[in-house]
């Protein structure tokens, strides 16, 4: 092979990989809005009851660096909204429910609302502030509808 098409195959490949990441990168802590009609049965996850307004579900695993951060944030919105509660399921060792849930990373993060159906989906990191306008607009839809 030609040193010089060698090089610059190298070099496009350089690039190629960091657009992808930068694109990957801005689509980490986003709120995605689900239009789904999967509802989330709480005794499937082994977990408690869900919230009489909203539930914010996150997903972790043993090995997760950002999720213990991710906890204690969901924890302390929960808290401070009557109502929601912070429910955290450890897939560890339930490649059942990452497979029906379709999480590919962790921390992943839904927001439910009162009857538990899956309004919002965040893959990585949220905000705060994103988190808290997605449960104001969940609580404000459930009250007019």
């Amino acid at each position: 092979m030609d040193p010089t098409l060698a090089l610059i195959a190298a070099a496009a490949l350089v690039v190629v990989t960091t657009v992808a990441g930068f694109v990957l990168r801005r689509r980490q802590g986003r709120a995605r809005v689900v239009d789904s009609s999967d509802v989330v049965d709480p005794e499937r996850l082994d977990a408690g009851a869900l919230g009489e307004d909203a539930t914010l579900l996150q997903f972790s695993t043993e090995m997760c660096s950002r999720c213990p951060g991710v906890h204690r944030m969901l924890s302390e919105i929960a808290d401070a909204r009557p109502g929601v509660r912070h429910l955290d399921v450890d897939l560890t060792h339930r490649p059942d429910l990452a497979r029906h849930f379709q999480v590919l990373q962790t921390p992943t993060t839904f927001v439910l609302d009162r009857r538990g159906m899956i309004r919002t989906r965040f893959g990585g990191i949220p905000g705060r502030a994103v988190v808290e306008l997605e449960l104001t607009r969940l609580v404000k839809e459930d009250s007019h509808g």
